[in-house]
């Protein structure tokens, strides 16, 4: 009877020193959300780097980490802002520290380098079924790098070229049949000799420091070559259709009809350059170019001494990039979104599973609405397109815009998630330490299309060997 009454006490002492602890979490520890005891949930910080990523996303900021707290009032989003210029170093810095920030903007194109890293996370098993339902699936696809999923989107922006309507007219450039139809180079080159008076350019395009890529990436996947790698997995910027566009490009420099200084022309001022009627066509051109440009026109009515200086009337038109070569309409869609990342340390479950909540409270919903409402991009997910119905546009879109931006959306460049990281992590190196600082010496006259071409093609043949590269 003694020992019976002794277990019977040990049994009970027991269950209250469980129920005291609380109930262990499926992940070994207690929930973010409390304990089985009601005890306070653990408090945590999830880190967010973010570049400016419409025109007033960085000032909202405050708004959606005061809204994500209200929702999770155990976890807080903190921010740290960046310039388009500086945040990709940023990134770079941090991740090869070990210490990069828990979620940060990346551009899709930027998954396999990260990845390569080993702190990139593969968050496919990690967010919750539901959530990674509420997206549509050909969106994910970019995010996606072998069997792993790298991200969440939140837009896709088609990079083309925008034109000024009046100067276009001006020069008889039927601009409606050019969003129907597209256009070759030689009817490129011949529209912006056209347009290239003693008061602005035919064309202009951001060439200084990274910008120079976009220049380059928008131009080659209208020239035949829609990836760095073919189908049989070669590198592609050693095909001589490289080397004639390479020609393309410096023949109309030679020609006067953009600045011979182009690549020292950053963002700010090919902006600039478009709203003072210094160029009629300008590149990179996106969709919500077309609402700044309308407001910075009201301005002007309006007499409002913020409108940009010196600035004229300038109404926007979306232009596709001009084919090269006999070959297909392959538009430049770039995905902008936000990935997860771990240090070096062995991450805490409790935390990666709050990490998951922000990723999501981000990346969807009104955040994401807001966000593509700003581009003037469609949404991506139902409950974005959820809020963004319920979301009043000031300034409404132009009908032939919306047509021909819809029309380059479906001639999108397919992701390439078939490319191993390995390569894809070496292919941008050779873009960052070679092609980049090449192509810049090409604009600025400081090199030849051959020299340039020979140069990529030896860096290439030392990356990939004699067999991993295009020969044509």
């Amino acid at each position: 009877m003694k020992k019976f009454i002794s277990m019977v006490l040990a049994l009970a002492i027991a269950a209250v020193s469980l129920t005291a602890c609380g109930a262990p979490t499926a992940s070994g520890g207690d929930s973010a959300s409390g304990s089985a005891s009601g005890a306070e949930p653990q408090t945590d910080t999830i880190t967010m780097l973010l570049p400016p990523v419409s025109a007033t996303y960085q000032d909202q900021l405050a708004v959606w980490a005061k809204e994500f707290n209200e929702m999770y009032p155990n976890l807080t989003l903190e921010f740290e802002k960046a310039s388009w210029e500086d945040y990709k170093e940023k990134l770079d810095v941090q991740v090869n520290a070990g210490t990069p920030p828990d979620i940060a903007y990346v551009e899709y194109d930027r998954v396999g380098t990260l990845a390569d890293s080993g702190l990139l996370l593969d968050i496919s098993s990690m967010i919750e079924k539901e959530q990674l339902e509420d997206f549509d699936s050909n969106a994910l696809e970019f995010y996606r790098l072998n069997e792993g999923l790298y991200g969440l989107p939140i837009y896709i922006s088609v990079q083309c070229l925008g034109g000024n309507r009046a100067m276009m007219e001006q020069a008889n450039i039927d601009w409606k049949s050019i969003q129907k139809n597209g256009w070759t180079y030689e009817e490129f080159r011949k529209a912006i000799q056209a347009g290239t008076t003693d008061e602005h350019y035919g064309f202009i395009f951001a060439c200084a420091g990274v910008t120079a890529a976009d220049y380059l990436n928008i131009m080659v996947k209208n020239a035949g070559m829609p990836a760095p790698f073919d189908e049989e997995m070669k590198f592609a910027y050693t095909s001589q259709n490289f080397l004639n566009l390479l020609k393309c490009i410096r023949e109309i420099i030679d020609d006067g009809s953009t600045p011979k200084e182009m690549s020292s022309v950053d963002a700010g001022k090919r902006w600039n350059m478009f709203l003072t009627g210094q160029t009629m066509i300008f590149g990179k051109g996106l969709a919500n170019f077309e609402g700044l440009a309308a407001a910075n026109n009201a301005k002007l009515a309006a007499n409002d001494a913020t409108a940009v200086e010196n600035s004229v009337q300038a109404d926007y038109v979306v232009l596709p990039v001009p084919t090269f070569f006999g070959q297909a309409q392959q538009a430049q869609g770039v995905a902008g979104g936000y990935s997860a990342f771990r240090t070096k340390k062995e991450p805490d479950p409790v935390h990666l599973d709050n990490v998951m909540k922000a990723l999501y409270f981000m990346s969807s919903g009104e955040r994401a609405a807001f966000t593509c409402n700003e581009l003037f991009v469609s949404a991506l997910s139902e409950s974005t397109r959820e809020a963004m119905g319920k979301i009043h546009n000031e300034v409404p879109r132009d009908p032939d815009n919306a047509e021909a931006m819809a029309l380059l959306t479906t001639q999108v460049a397919k992701p390439r998630p078939d490319i191993p990281a390995e390569k894809s992590a070496q292919a941008t190196r050779l873009l960052d330490e070679v092609i980049v600082p090449k192509f810049q010496a090409l604009l600025a006259g400081e090199t030849t299309p051959e020299q340039m071409y020979e140069a990529v093609k030896a860096a290439a043949i030392d990356t990939f060997g004699a067999d991993g590269i295009v020969t044509d």
